[in-house]
């Protein structure tokens, strides 16, 4: 499988410029300096992702706010001043919110907001296309509904095509549905040149790297697992709690009986698959556990991924930086986090 050259490891800059406490001038100026970036280069990762919420630099009837680009302009010199690639994700489009799925319905059915995507990118395109050697773009954050695959790859390739009136070598990438599933990239349609990158994200076991997650329905208060377990004491783990069944979904997919790297090698094959039949890089673009699980568990499921991501030799970009329940900076897990560093 080809491999993305210059995003093999990487972080998230989420809550910043996207998923934001307070979208506010002093929030944008105080979360994320250049000495962030600075400490993030010495961790020898090679790019960051940056998400990117449109109603940063949109007022909501589509009215750019100019002065909110040097929050991208700034980490762009930032990143370039300390050797580090970057992809710059639109992580929220109008219109279209990952966690909002009823918000979101009938996106892709409104003309009025696809051609507001495609004129977003086409103002990002024209501004970034020029730092094309350092810097890839990422369509849009985490397709849900398993419905739009098809209306999205067309989405996604007029998307392309605007990107590519600026620039015919910069990387785009793009991933699937169901919240950019991997088991959703076969679902993508093929490349349109060579410059395209398979995009997904990896939370499994979500019993795991989403325990007493409060923004989830199905994850009761206070649930706790370890790290590894066998699908059979997970999947009980879920039955006792009374979890639906998509949350154990993942292992009969999987097939195996055991947590390790066999578990990922599982998951991660029919995308491979796809990726070198279609002569495509493969990047997962978000990873990661969250703050209430064990620290002892959160290195084991790091140990076993990034055994997975090096034996194929998928990039990646782990979530997060700082803050957003997932932090590799915050007090949780600084017992381990030299040893994190070494994982991504």
């Amino acid at each position: 499988m080809r491999t993305f050259e210059g995003y093999q490891k990487g972080i998230n800059l989420g809550g910043w410029i996207s998923q934001c406490r307070v979208y506010e001038t002093q929030h944008y100026d105080s979360f994320i300096k250049e000495e962030d970036i600075k400490e993030i280069a010495s961790w020898g990762v090679d790019h960051i992702r940056l998400p990117l919420d449109y109603n940063v630099i949109e007022e909501e009837d589509g009215t750019p706010i100019e002065e909110n680009y040097k929050y991208i302009d700034n980490c762009i010199e930032w990143c370039r001043k300390y050797n580090l690639n970057l992809i710059l994700d639109l992580h929220k489009t109008a219109g279209y919110v990952f966690d909002d799925v009823e918000g979101s319905e009938g996106f892709f059915d409104n003309d009025k907001l696809k051609d507001r995507f495609i004129a977003l990118w086409d103002k990002l395109a024209s501004r970034y296309a020029k730092y094309s050697d350092r810097m890839a773009f990422e369509l849009l954050n985490e397709i849900v509904d398993p419905g739009v695959a098809l209306k999205w790859n067309a989405l996604a390739k007029r998307a392309m095509e605007t990107v590519r009136k600026y620039s015919k070598d910069a990387y785009i990438l793009v991933g699937g549905i169901n919240y950019n599933s991997v088991l959703s990239v076969p679902q993508l349609d093929p490349p349109m040149d060579d410059k395209i990158v398979y995009n997904f994200h990896c939370y499994d076991p979500q019993l795991f790297t989403h325990q007493s997650a409060y923004w989830q329905d199905f994850m009761p208060k206070g649930f706790h697992t370890e790290y590894p377990m066998t699908v059979a004491e997970y999947e009980k783990a879920a039955k006792d709690n009374n979890m639906p069944d998509h949350t154990t979904e993942i292992f009969r997919r999987a097939g195996v009986a055991d947590m390790g790297i066999g578990f990922f090698d599982a998951i991660f094959a029919p995308a491979i698959e796809y990726a070198e039949k279609m002569n495509a890089p493969l990047y997962c673009g978000e990873y990661g556990v969250i703050d209430q699980a064990p620290t002892d568990g959160t290195v084991n499921w790091y140990k076993d991924i990034h055994a997975a991501f090096e034996k194929h030799g998928i990039g990646r970009a782990a979530w997060t930086y700082k803050e957003m329940d997932f932090g590799l900076t915050q007090e949780h897990v600084a017992s381990v986090k030299e040893e994190l560093i070494k994982l991504l």
